[in-house]
């Protein structure tokens, strides 16, 4: 009967051990904080060495003349034995691709956007600065009614979390250019965290919300402001406006 009690502590003992140490592992998976803040500086943004910067071919959208090129880091494993399949993106140890493209928007985690003219052999970058472009999607409709050419992009330009790296654990924000890449413009407000965007195709103006670290916690959460902006899209400068949608 002793034996009994003994073992059944033990095994309650056990059940204890594995439930906390479940409760820890879950902990240390939860997101990081998308803002750190801190009395010490930043950590500079370093470029990791180990990755290889490749481009995806040109991509040309409907309607436009000019071809863009996505950029993006690649990691090769060195080791032999690997076979190569030539004619395809990808290889037995590593893809090649990029990006993705359906239609009117390239999505991916892009480095930069190299913009050449179909008449030219020149090519730009879109930005000099360092940038995770996650998505640039084309304003077809707004190009079919007014013919003015516009690329919108979601992207990471500031190592929010002060990790040392810039990449989609910190803030997005909201971009604008023109299809050529001039007129590289940014419109959501530093450390405003990109919610969504919406184009309103009768006003020509691109609507958007962003949300704030208010209580500085370093989270996002229902306790943080909402804000609302839009940007008449016609304006010979692409102006921020500030709204309030209630009282």
């Amino acid at each position: 009967m002793q034996m009994k009690l003994i073992m059944k502590t033990f095994f309650n003992y056990f059940f204890l051990l594995l439930v906390l140490s479940v409760l820890s592992c879950k902990e240390e998976e939860q997101e990081k904080p998308k803002v750190t803040y801190r009395v010490t500086a930043a950590a500079e943004v370093k470029r990791d060495t180990t990755q290889i910067k490749i481009a995806d071919l040109p991509i040309q959208i409907e309607g436009t003349s000019y071809l863009l090129h996505p950029i993006g880091d690649v990691r090769v494993y060195n080791g032999g034995g690997s076979k190569f399949s030539y004619g395809s993106s990808s290889t037995n140890r590593v893809s090649y691709a990029i990006s993705n493209f359906s239609r009117y928007e390239i999505t991916g985690f892009l480095n930069n956007i190299y913009i050449q003219h179909i008449d030219s052999t020149n090519t730009r970058p879109l930005t000099k600065e360092q940038v995770i472009i996650q998505s640039a999607t084309y304003l077809y409709s707004m190009a079919e009614k007014t013919k003015k050419q516009i690329l919108v992009y979601t992207l990471s330009d500031l190592d929010t979390n002060k990790d040392g790296k810039l990449d989609t654990n910190d803030i997005n924000s909201l971009y604008i250019s023109e299809i050529s890449g001039s007129g590289f413009t940014k419109l959501s407000p530093d450390y405003q965290e990109l919610i969504d965007w919406n184009l309103i195709e009768s006003k020509n103006r691109l609507y958007f919300r962003t949300k704030e670290d208010t209580n500085k916690n370093g989270d996002f959460d229902k306790d943080d402001a909402v804000s609302y902006y839009f940007v008449d899209l016609m304006d010979k400068e692409w102006k921020l406006n500030e709204y309030k949608p209630f009282d």
